[in-house]
């Protein structure tokens, strides 16, 4: 079976493969393009798709506050769909990309509509909890299988789903209960927080509070703020008014106002704690101005080898932050297609967890399809860790990165805690 990859909304990246059901040669064409795609319209399946195409769209952010995190998670999703090819993937795959924006906008809805009238099997995405609450009803209805990399609101746990809904990403139940005892453990008695008010940001607190309290320590004070506010001296003066030992920014691109307001009123970067949601290594800030600043970021870090891959894909990338969990999105979706037969939306869903978990360990996209060849049951760890998945399509297990910047403004990793959402 000839199989084709396409990846849409920027240069296409095109992959002819005879799979392993068939003739098993690959026959590799040029690769072409790169970097962030390009804001893509409606657009359906390449004349000649069948029923044997996965197709996988996505819903991430090319433009909006969370844009920084759009070229790991397209980077990456495009890296597995290739590393499927070059394994001989039984089935043809078929991407296209489209753009989440942010919760300001009505981006995310045009493009899941896009995507349900093509016929999309699985769609990666969003980013933002916030996002995904816009559309998640919109995508249980068409019947079609959500996976986010990066999802890490608590609302999700329980969310009226049908079993469409996932996340590679684990719940912040575990990154708060991490952040919460690292500010504790370095020495903050008293802690306040700038939050974003949206599911993500309020969620995460709530975790971080419940964690700090355990570890006796006290949060003074917790200001919100609208996604897209632009002056922030109220919330950090009030914050501030209180001489917390560490301020927690709970916040998107809006941390790019934060901080300087935060620097302006005497706050020591080093007492600065950042989260998945704004630590990046793009700010224009003055060099020193987050010298000691720490940060946590679900998942492991992506290893020195993973980010080869993913620069052979996209060679300007800056930030790899949740480039493991798109991953390990697509592929888990892709494995769960062959278990169960078929690359339709159905059958991907009620496979997906027991690809996950109780079978024979497999970590490699080749290995794993040769133990699904020979009849085997498998339980595939992938890049961004264990990922066994529960009933509501949580991960029950996973790592949370600790992450420090340093006087140029890049932050490094410091080590990753292993944790489980069952404690």
């Amino acid at each position: 079976m000839q199989s084709f990859l396409r990846t849409k909304g920027h240069s296409p990246r095109r992959y002819a493969a005879l799979g392993a059901a068939t003739a098993g040669v690959l026959l590799l064409a040029a690769c072409a393009g790169g970097g962030t795609p390009a804001p893509s319209g409606s657009a359906g399946p390449d004349e000649g798709a069948s029923d044997d195409t996965l197709y996988v769209g996505t819903v991430l952010p090319q433009t909006g506050n969370l844009a920084f995190l759009g070229p790991p998670e397209f980077a990456a999703v495009d890296l597995a769909a290739q590393e499927l090819e070059a394994a001989d993937y039984p089935y043809t795959i078929e991407v296209d990309h489209q753009d989440s924006g942010d919760t300001q906008t009505d981006i995310a809805t045009q493009s899941v509509g896009n995507l349900v009238s093509a016929g999309a099997d699985v769609i990666i995405g969003a980013a933002s909890s916030g996002v995904s609450l816009t559309f998640i009803d919109q995508v249980i209805d068409a019947g079609i299988v959500q996976i986010s990399p990066a999802n890490t609101s608590p609302q999700f746990s329980d969310y009226e789903d049908d079993g469409y809904y996932w996340r590679t990403a684990p719940s912040d139940v575990l990154q708060g209960r991490v952040l919460g005892n690292l500010m504790v453990a370095n020495g903050a008695a008293s802690v306040g927080f700038i939050t974003i008010n949206d599911p993500y940001g309020t969620g995460l607190q709530e975790n971080a509070t419940l964690a700090i309290e355990a570890a006796g320590g006290t949060v003074t004070h917790s200001e919100l703020y609208n996604p897209g506010d632009t002056n922030l001296a109220t919330q950090v003066a009030a914050v501030m008014a209180d001489s917390p030992d560490a301020i927690g920014i709970l916040a998107f691109a809006e941390t790019a106002q934060i901080v300087p307001e935060l620097v302006t009123q005497g706050f020591d970067p080093a007492g600065m704690y950042f989260v998945d949601g704004n630590l990046s290594n793009s700010y224009n800030f003055p060099e020193g101005t987050l010298t000691g600043a720490l940060g946590t970021l679900p998942g492991n870090p992506a290893d020195e080898t993973f980010r080869e891959r993913l620069l052979e894909v996209t060679p300007d990338l800056e930030d790899f932050s949740y480039a493991p969990e798109s991953y390990d999105a697509v592929v888990l979706a892709a494995l769960a297609a062959v278990q169960g037969g078929s690359p339709d939306s159905d059958t991907i869903r009620d496979n997906l967890q027991t690809v996950s978990e109780g079978g024979t360990k497999c970590t490699a996209v080749a290995d794993c399809l040769q133990l699904l060849a020979d009849g085997e049951d498998i339980d595939y760890d992938g890049v961004s860790g264990p990922i066994t998945f529960d009933e509501n399509g949580d991960p029950t297990e996973a790592y949370i990165g600790i992450y420090q910047y340093g006087a140029d403004n890049q932050y490094t990793f410091l080590r990753a805690e292993f944790g489980s959402l069952n404690e």
